[in-house]
């Protein structure tokens, strides 16, 4: 009998999106506040990653953003060979234009976003709320297909209510409309993450279409990312909160990478440093702060932590709380404490 494969192993498999190589299974999930321009050079440097996600890019404003001054459609150009660029819109008219520009940007792909529950996207009929009509998420996809060439990637949930059978029609239908690949989470729409996922959904998908599915949802230790994968038989894994926690996963994960000591002093103040690098001073301040939540999550004390950051009124007293309270030692969770996740 042969061994099992090993985690690196799996997610290091050749994989293609839509006739494009990418370097690898584990991926970063798309985020609003946090998958910045800032955060995803940061995650460049400790590597790992095979596809990043931008934070989540308003269909309506796309067309017309300075990517110079825009503080969430902005990118590196080094990084585009591996960026897909998640918009948000309701219509084919939203969406259409803006998925020109994306083309035309040179993102490697682009994708829909209809899994964020959010009240002020969902009143626009974006998001989720497009699960609840399959006829307008399939136009919506179908408009896109016919105007780009490059992957094109749908991130969607189960839907409203906990029925997947729904979840599955639309999968077979994004798939003969031409999507090139599917990342499911899944959880009902309202649920702000009360519940654990369903992952045996995940399952049902795959095996609903042929084109590459990947499991997204609660995914903190490298086992349950090998367990996801077994259990599901899923593509690859889409990893949000806890990429925020720890960015070096990645690199740990596909490539045996070790922390230092300092990895965590280290990583909150090269943050601080590059969001300064690319944002105001407000909105630095403002990012960071989203941060916290998932940072100080890692610790046993980390209530107190995040108390300290809040408390900042500057990415100056930013780096002073990094400075004084982040140090080699302190006691660390396995597993971060995610009732702090708010988000």
């Amino acid at each position: 009998m042969s061994e099992r494969p090993s985690l690196d192993e799996r997610l290091n498999r050749p994989l293609s999106i839509g006739g494009k190589p990418v370097a690898n299974r584990l991926w970063l999930a798309p985020m609003a506040g946090l998958g910045h321009i800032a955060y995803r050079r940061l995650l460049d440097e400790y590597g790992g990653c095979g596809l990043m996600f931008t934070e989540m890019c308003s269909a309506k404003a796309v067309p017309t953003e300075n990517r110079t001054v825009s503080p969430v459609f902005r990118w590196r150009d080094e990084e585009l060979p591996r960026l897909v660029c998640q918009i948000v819109g309701a219509t084919p008219e939203e969406l259409i234009p803006a998925a020109r520009r994306v083309e035309d940007e040179g993102f490697f792909g682009i994708d829909i976003n209809m899994g964020c529950s959010a009240s002020g996207v969902v009143k626009r009929n974006s998001g989720a709320a497009l699960l609840k009509d399959p006829v307008a998420a399939l136009a919506a996809v179908e408009a896109v297909r016919k105007e780009v060439s490059i992957p094109l990637f749908v991130k969607f949930r189960t839907g409203w209510t906990p029925d997947v059978g729904p979840a599955v029609a639309l999968a077979q239908q994004f798939e003969a409309a031409g999507v090139d690949c599917l990342v499911f989470h899944p959880r009902v729409a309202p649920d702000k993450r009360t519940r654990p996922p369903a992952i045996d959904h995940i399952r049902v998908i795959k095996e609903a279409v042929s084109i590459p599915v990947f499991g997204n949802g609660d995914v903190v230790l490298p086992e349950e990312c090998l367990s996801m994968l077994d259990k599901t038989g899923c593509d690859g894994v889409s990893i949000g909160r806890m990429a925020m926690a720890r960015p070096w996963l990645f690199a740990e994960w596909t490539a045996g990478f070790e922390p230092s000591a300092s990895a965590f002093r280290d990583y909150a103040l090269r943050l601080a440093d590059l969001l300064d690098h690319y944002y105001d001073p407000i909105r630095a301040l403002k990012r960071y702060r989203l941060f916290t939540i998932y940072f100080a999550a890692n610790f046993k004390y980390g209530h107190s932590l995040q108390t300290r950051f809040l408390g900042a009124k500057s990415m100056a007293d930013i780096r002073a709380v990094a400075d004084e309270h982040i140090k080699p030692g302190m006691p660390l969770t396995r597993r971060p404490n995610m009732n702090m996740y708010s988000i």
